[in-house]
């Protein structure tokens, strides 16, 4: 009874319930993505780079989470971190109308992208493909990647580089060696986050029965992985043109959000709620500095 008191009293109206599902504070992390991908390689700014972007900032988040947060509504009832900013707590009035927003939307999109777009590239549409069907395949029943430990680090990194490689394969980029390692930098980022971002949930997943990297080898040894995946992922922007390599120095500030939960233990890791929340702030100055040094390497071109 207390548990469902908890949840009415704090759920936000069905409007605000439907926006926090699609996650707005993660929005540019997909927009962003597939934008500067398709402009640095192009150049230019059109019809597939509008719809694309609009397609990447809202109804992909909406369809990515809102079908997350269909499929976990019983699990996120014992997870305190759910109905606010950190994620949407449905009311199960609203199940049926996200996965159609999502689904409908989404649709509407992708089939304006394949217009537009061409042929010209035909492996960008399996690119497409793989990012839609690791969207579904993280949480629907039957395939629930969630619950596959470091398979779900794999497939959320996934949802983030996803829309750059769909950018760069639309518009023909040639990928060198270069480019490849910077891709699996940004994929390593992406492990990294997701393995973080699970720490804090290792005791209401186990509560409720959800397997994650965190629940299947403990809170500490999750943050070391992640402190590793993001010290990789600096190692490769070394070997990146100029000005890459300074990127190096873009994933110390998420080493040190993480560091303080070197020695977390399960029983204490909602405390590395904390670093996540700093992650979350880090991501937009970062995000700032990343552009800062796209915009000077798109000079010295």
């Amino acid at each position: 009874m207390q548990q469902t008191e908890r949840v009415d009293a704090h759920r936000p109206s069905l409007a605000g319930q439907v926006l926090l599902s699609s996650r707005p504070l993660s929005w540019i992390n997909t927009a962003y993505p597939f934008a500067a991908a398709y402009v640095l390689t192009t150049g230019r700014i059109d019809a597939l780079l509008i719809v694309g972007t609009l397609f990447f900032l809202v109804p992909y988040n909406l369809l990515m989470y809102g079908v997350n947060d269909v499929f976990d509504y019983e699990s996120d009832l014992r997870n305190p971190r759910k109905g606010g900013a950190e994620g949407a707590l449905l009311d199960p009035r609203l199940h049926r109308t996200v996965i159609m927003a999502g689904v409908g939307s989404s649709g509407l999109f992708v089939g304006s992208m394949l217009v537009l777009g061409g042929t010209a590239h035909p492996w960008s549409w399996l690119v497409l493909a793989i990012s839609l069907f690791a969207v579904f395949a993280y949480s629907v029943p039957g395939l629930r990647f969630k619950e596959r430990p470091f398979i779900d680090s794999a497939t959320s990194a996934t949802h983030f580089v996803s829309p750059a490689v769909y950018a760069l394969a639309v518009a023909g980029a040639v990928f060198t060696p270069a480019l490849v390692g910077l891709l699996v930098a940004f994929f390593l980022w992406g492990m990294a986050s997701h393995a973080f971002g699970a720490v804090q949930d290792v005791v209401p997943d186990r509560e409720g029965g959800i397997s994650s990297i965190a629940t299947a080898i403990g809170a500490k040894a999750t943050v070391r992985v992640a402190i590793a995946f993001w010290a990789a992922a600096g190692i490769l922007m070394l070997f990146t043109p100029w000005p890459g390599p300074l990127a190096a120095l873009l994933v110390l500030p998420y080493i040190a959000a993480a560091a303080p939960f070197w020695s977390v233990t399960d029983a204490a890791s909602e405390t590395a709620n904390r670093g996540w929340r700093r992650f979350l702030a880090i991501n937009f100055v970062v995000g700032f500095l990343v552009t800062m040094l796209l915009i000077w390497w798109a000079l010295l071109r």
